[in-house]
């Protein structure tokens, strides 16, 4: 069994809007008012207490009037930014602004019910919200999260609890090279494009985001402008997660084993001329869904470590070129073998091989490592030129 999200739009009447905002604003009160007390009592005491919805509703009564299971879902988000930060996997948490998107998670008791032939949907304190069911699902609902983005949009998003959906081994392996100026480069040579959505809208956006800044403050026609500029933020970001969602589907698909590099994002974007091309580009979040996808239908996924020098190595005799540092460097003929290669495929070609050694040496995954021998055409050296 597993559990996957179904996000769907909802148009929400004036009252479940006004209903809407009082979660939100619940929520928000009690995450920021749970933090800045445990902060103080940590200061205080050099320990942190769980602190409870349950112990600030005698004070601030308004708590009461909204779906309980809300506060306690924020309380549980609350302390996994707690347990993610002393892992060191993320900085301190911060406090929830409401000029973000606003969200909040309960977990369903039964009372979610679709009506009118999946045209309304009920959820806990409040009835018949219409929806666009784009897409039916088979499975147990687990939790609900409802949602409003900056520019101005409701959604809901359901966890289901649902069979696991097996797919057909490929009996391919495949190597991954991320790039900008090509967003991958596979070890068979196929090119998939970087549409750099974020660029293509650059001056749109600049345009837009001017106008905004001589607005008054506070000012209808500074808040139509301000979810003008939010839409289009958000539609850069639909396009973006668009094609990533097919291009790692479609990569899980045709293949069983995929091998990638272990990037180190956050230390390259600090690389400030290529730090917007890099954010653009969502390297990490393509990664991510390569992970659960590969999670998801039983595929292998081999991270090779960073230090790999997988754009320096020959993939015919493993001689290490130390020009091929400088990234100017698209081609070069290896002075071992003569074998002539491109920069990008010959690195997804390594980094291919590598993935396979650490498979090979791993033993996690049997499934895998027995169609190994299966896989020759994968890692046929090319032709020397």
């Amino acid at each position: 069994m597993i559990r996957k999200a179904y996000k769907y739009r909802i148009y929400p009447n004036a009252s479940q809007k006004e209903y809407f905002a009082r979660v939100f604003g619940c929520v928000r009160f009690f995450y920021n008012k749970s933090l800045s007390d445990m902060n103080k009592i940590y200061k205080e005491t050099g320990k942190f207490e769980n602190i409870r919805p349950a112990s600030y509703k005698k004070e601030f009564e308004f708590l009461k009037e909204v779906d309980s299971l809300a506060l306690c879902n924020a309380q549980l988000s609350r302390n996994a930014a707690f347990k993610a930060f002393f892992r060191k996997q993320n900085a301190f948490p911060k406090y929830k602004s409401k000029k973000n998107d606003q969200s909040y998670t309960t977990n369903n008791q039964g009372s979610v019910k679709f009506s009118n032939n999946n045209r309304y949907i009920s959820i806990p304190k409040c009835s018949r919200i219409r929806i666009k069911k784009h897409r039916d699902f088979k499975g147990e609902i687990k939790s609900i999260t409802v949602s409003k983005t900056t520019d101005e949009k409701y959604y809901i998003s359901l966890l289901v609890e649902e069979s696991t959906k097996n797919i057909k081994s490929s009996g391919n392996a495949i190597g991954l090279d991320l790039g900008l100026k090509d967003f991958i480069v596979d070890s068979n040579g196929k090119k998939y494009k970087n549409h750099k959505y974020l660029t293509k809208s650059q001056a749109k956006l600049a345009k837009e985001q001017r106008k905004l800044s001589h607005m008054v403050k506070g000012s209808n026609n500074r808040n139509k402008q301000r979810i003008k500029v939010a839409r289009l933020h958000k539609k850069i970001n639909n396009q973006r997660d668009d094609y990533l969602h097919k291009l790692s589907k479609k990569i899980i698909d045709e293949n069983q084993i995929i091998c990638i590099e272990d990037l180190k994002v956050k230390n390259m974007i600090k690389n400030h001329k290529l730090a917007r091309s890099i954010n653009d580009a969502s390297w990490s979040k393509f990664i991510s869904m390569l992970i659960y996808k590969a999670e998801r239908y039983g595929r292998t996924l081999i991270k090779v470590p960073s230090n790999y020098p997988s754009s320096q190595l020959c993939s015919c005799c493993h001689y290490q070129n130390p020009k091929t540092k400088d990234l100017k460097v698209r081609k070069w003929i290896c002075p071992q073998c003569g074998t002539v290669h491109d920069r990008d495929k010959n690195a997804a070609k390594n980094i291919l091989s590598k993935g396979i050694e650490i498979l090979t040496k791993d033993g996690t995954h049997p499934d895998s490592l027995s169609m190994l021998d299966s896989l020759e055409s994968s890692l046929k050296k090319p032709p020397l030129l």
